[in-house]
């Protein structure tokens, strides 16, 4: 399986290291590589023995069967089409660029035009089975998430006390916070749909790990699962579970027998 990557961070060098070195995910290599930095796109072309491309457009036409982002959601809401009608399966780790159903709708249709497939890993967050279990019969009626992350974590912003940032629907919340909120859609596209889907975002300065509290309730019961993230370590605003969720979605693709 030839893998072609889009951003060059910290995830980004995670898979790189992964996938190309440590050999994690059989029969598959990175063999292109896309990044705004190109100074940074040759380094890691050298280290990890890939092509370095010098735009979105030449990757994807290549003779790659898999792209996988791991950039920003413009960067997916600009160039995913292009990715699925040129054949290849998709791998999204800015999964807040499907808060506007209409967009997931339409990336839907050309899949089955097309015959590809996105795959959403589940980032830093857990429970989506049993969203997914509960919303088959329409068996959901609650779904709400409370992220708690360090300040500096959160666009750097700089607190003495611990503050609620944002109150309102994961909708809202990934346009104020792009970056530091993905697991709201993913919970989102799992359950209740983003507008739907409550979220508060707190900033806390004793806080050393970024965690997660999603409360779901439905006609199966109640379920309350909090997950604490260690962040990368070079990036505080990335949990580290997120990383090694595109990992395990890359290594179970192709896979005979799914779990869950």
């Amino acid at each position: 399986m030839k893998l072609g990557l889009i951003g060059g961070g910290n995830i980004g060098k995670f898979l790189l290291q992964s996938i190309n070195s440590d050999k994690l995910v059989d029969g598959a290599q990175f063999v292109g590589l896309y990044t705004r930095n190109q100074e940074k796109a040759n380094e890691l072309a050298e280290e990890y023995d890939l092509r370095s491309y010098q735009s979105i457009d030449e990757l994807i036409a290549s003779d790659i069967d898999v792209i996988v982002e791991a950039a920003t959601v413009d960067v997916v809401r600009a160039h995913a089409t292009s990715v699925l009608t040129h054949g290849k399966d998709l791998v999204v780790s800015s999964v807040g660029a499907f808060s506007d159903n209409d967009y997931f709708l339409q990336l839907e249709t050309i899949c089955k035009e097309q015959g590809t497939t996105i795959h959403l890993p589940s980032g830093a967050v857990g429970g989506l089975d049993i969203l997914k279990a509960a919303k088959a019969i329409g068996a959901l009626q609650e779904v709400s998430l409370t992220t708690t992350k360090p300040p500096h974590a959160l666009n750097g912003v700089t607190l003495e006390n611990k503050t609620v940032l944002f109150e309102g629907n994961a909708y809202e919340a990934i346009k104020q916070f792009p970056k530091n909120i993905n697991v709201s859609i993913i919970l989102s596209l799992a359950g209740l749909g983003s507008k739907e889907t409550k979220v508060k975002i707190i900033a806390d300065p004793k806080a050393t790990k970024n965690s997660h509290e999603i409360t779901a309730k439905g006609a199966f019961g109640k379920v309350k699962l909090v997950v604490e993230n260690d962040p990368m370590p070079n990036n505080p605003k990335t949990s580290y579970l997120a990383a090694l969720s595109v990992l395990s979605t890359l290594k179970h693709k192709d896979q005979s027998i799914k779990v869950g």
